[in-house]
């Protein structure tokens, strides 16, 4: 009875091991599938939005007084220019990076392939050609919680979406933007 008991824990931790290992590819595929058909609440099962808008505001502000430059910095008023900046950057990250925001973009983007011809048939209206960010991503593992997947935008540059695993889901938490990086 104990050899059953133990083969069927050891089936049940390969299986669990299993998940994990192959959770990134699952939330990669749930992301690409969702967007393709513009479902912001499957979406949302994928993306831990409140993480990803702090993570964006960071990298944004960053940019933000980088860009200003020490001469901006010590001013005054051009530390209150950078703090206005800073602060329509978040407001801009708070309203598009939500399920709403992202269903406003798809939105957005459908129009914009309509009036452009991108769409299935070519015909203006076909169904518009899906967005697929993802689609071609190098795929790394960095530590046991954390994994990336990195696009290239058109003129080279990289883009890094950083999954994050919170007990057996793993979610997009981090879009790494090429804000300092040069073209090529």
């Amino acid at each position: 009875m104990n050899k059953v008991l133990l083969a069927i824990l050891l089936v049940l931790l390969v299986a669990i091991g299993g998940y994990v290992a192959a959770g990134p590819y699952l939330a990669i595929h749930g992301i690409s599938e969702a967007i393709e058909k513009r479902d912001t609440a499957q979406l949302s099962r994928y993306v831990d939005f409140p993480a990803l808008r702090a993570n964006l505001k960071a990298q944004l502000s960053d940019y933000v007084v980088r860009r200003g430059g020490p001469e901006l910095q010590s001013s005054l008023l051009g530390a209150v220019a950078l703090g206005v900046a800073g602060d329509l950057a978040g407001a801009g990250v708070d309203t598009l990076v939500t399920p709403a925001g992202i269903g406003a973009l798809l939105q957005g983007q459908d129009v914009w392939k309509r009036a452009t011809g991108d769409t299935a048939g070519g015909d203006t209206w076909a169904p518009p050609t899906p967005a697929r960010p993802l689609q071609g991503a190098h795929h790394r593992y960095e530590s046991f919680s954390r994994f990336t997947a990195t696009t290239q935008t058109r003129d080279g540059r990289a883009i890094v979406f950083v999954l994050s695993r919170d007990g057996l889901q793993w979610r997009l938490s981090n879009i790494l933007l090429p804000l300092d990086q040069a073209p090529g």
